[in-house]
């Protein structure tokens, strides 16, 4: 599979994705967990079908320690016993994130309550901003094709 278009050679794209780029970065200082992070966003990817950030996803996660159990199972996490309630509540919240247009309300209060039962203000905002970032990152690469499988740990820094 070949990519429809390389975003990167072309300047107006290049500098938009620069900014996504250093925002997602950004949020590397926040002190919502990097494995949580990296659960979230390998979740959201999953549901938008986006092959490069799954294949990213779980390879950044793997190399910071996360097991395979557990990155077999973001898929299917309602019914794994593997996750923490706190892991629960955000994976849960980017799935409602994720899937904003298939719910008439947006996300619901409940979802909300839940997430916010374990991450403070600074915690939850940072959550919200990757699950907005990644859904980015998802929908660029859907659109124009890239390719997923030849990801090495570290490339995207």
């Amino acid at each position: 599979m070949e990519a429809r278009l390389n975003v990167m050679a072309s300047p107006v794209a290049a500098k938009a994705m620069k900014h996504i780029v250093a925002a997602a970065g950004a949020l590397a200082e926040s002190t919502l967990p990097a494995a949580t992070r990296e659960l979230v966003m390998l979740r959201a990817s999953q549901i938008n079908g986006c092959g490069g950030c799954v294949d990213m996803h779980t390879k950044e996660a793997a190399a910071a320690g996360e097991t395979a159990l557990r990155l077999n199972l973001v898929a299917a996490w309602r019914e794994a016993t593997v996750f923490t309630e706190a892991e629960r509540a955000a994976l849960e919240l980017a799935e409602e994130g994720t899937r904003i247009a298939d719910a008439a309300g947006g996300v619901p209060d409940e979802v909300w309550a839940r997430a916010a039962k374990h991450y403070d203000d600074d915690q939850l905002a940072a959550l919200v901003a990757q699950i907005a970032i990644i859904n980015a990152f998802n929908r660029g690469n859907v659109i124009t094709r890239q390719p997923a499988g030849g990801y090495e740990v570290g490339q995207s820094h």
